[in-house]
């Protein structure tokens, strides 16, 4: 794969949310995205692009597919990558944060993608270290890997976002998935709606982004083009925020009659991991409009793309 002359320069030098992220710079990340997805399909699953590039991951937080994801990706490009997580690492011995990444860019790494539970995070090691930092999740506060990944899936599947109308529903006020996606995806030119519960809808949300607020989900999916649903994330509530899991489910799941009220050519995600039969009802999680495993087929792609940009390389695309 060969490196591409440009006409404008990528304007990020880390990424640790989606705020302030240029339209120009996203579309970048999902045409290069389009081109590493290619690369999946091939008997050999493998390029040189980032021959001589090293990778860090760091996670201090559980994660299945965006550490997967992010360490195939940099394999797939010919990376060095190694993969460290807070019960293998120094943490377990009282070092901070700061100490342990100082330690890991003395080792001259080219990016460290870092999870983290405290949001902020990411950005505290941004201001420090001189390699590109990316944000693999921050606590409550930001997924910018999750949200590209998003707008890539969808617009393979509708061609451009400008005009969409975006339901995302659920627990809202604990998703880093929803803020980043909103801002992606309203950048990008959909309209965003979001239903949930008022206690799970963070105070402001129409006034600082933006969206259209539904206390009922029917209203949130009615006429929709994409349904997003989110995951109940009970490990990060404290006290009770509504009744009971059949409850919840009953007013706010998506099931096949809720699916419906969509357009007809609608289709169905969710970041993962998924609670069947909670937030969304396993008919709908497998049925056809659903691309919930394309997003996570996406996630390899997007995650390449990101890694030859923040590492300094742009391959050809054409």
């Amino acid at each position: 794969m060969s490196v591409a002359g440009e006409t404008r320069a990528f304007g990020l030098r880390h990424l640790l949310g989606m705020e302030g992220v240029a339209r120009e710079d996203i579309v970048t990340i999902l045409d290069l995205a389009d081109a590493m997805a290619q690369i999946s399909e091939r008997p050999i699953k493998k390029v040189p692009t980032l021959r001589g590039k090293t990778v860090i991951t760091l996670f201090a937080e559980p994660s299945t597919r965006t550490r997967a994801s992010f360490e195939l990706a940099g394999k797939r490009l010919s990376a060095e990558v190694i993969n460290l997580s807070a019960s293998t690492s120094s943490f377990q011995k009282g070092e901070s944060l700061l100490d342990t990444a100082r330690n890991l860019e003395a080792m001259r790494p080219d990016i460290l993608i870092l999870r983290h539970s405290a949001a902020g995070a990411p950005h505290f090691l941004a201001d420090r270290l001189g390699c590109a930092i990316l944000n693999a999740g921050d606590g409550w506060h930001a997924h910018p890997s999750q949200a590209l990944l998003d707008c890539a899936t969808i617009r393979k599947h509708k061609g451009s976002l400008d005009g969409l109308e975006v339901a995302i529903c659920g627990d809202i006020r604990h998703s880093r998935v929803a803020r980043c996606n909103v801002i992606a995806l309203q950048t990008l030119g959909a309209k965003v709606r979001c239903a949930g519960p008022r206690t799970m809808m963070p105070v402001g949300m129409e006034e600082q982004y933006g969206v259209t607020v539904h206390d009922r989900i029917e209203a949130a999916v009615e006429g929709a083009d994409v349904v997003m649903m989110l995951r109940l994330q009970l490990e990060r509530q404290r006290g009770a925020l509504f009744p009971n899991a059949r409850e919840y489910a009953r007013f706010y799941g998506l099931n096949p009659a809720r699916a419906a009220l969509a357009k007809p050519d609608a289709i169905i995600m969710h970041p993962g991991p998924m609670n069947r039969g909670l937030e969304i009802d396993p008919a709908v999680a497998d049925g056809e409009r659903s691309v919930i495993l394309e997003q996570v087929t996406y996630g390899v792609a997007v995650r390449m793309a990101l890694l030859c940009l923040f590492a300094g390389v742009r391959p050809e695309v054409g």
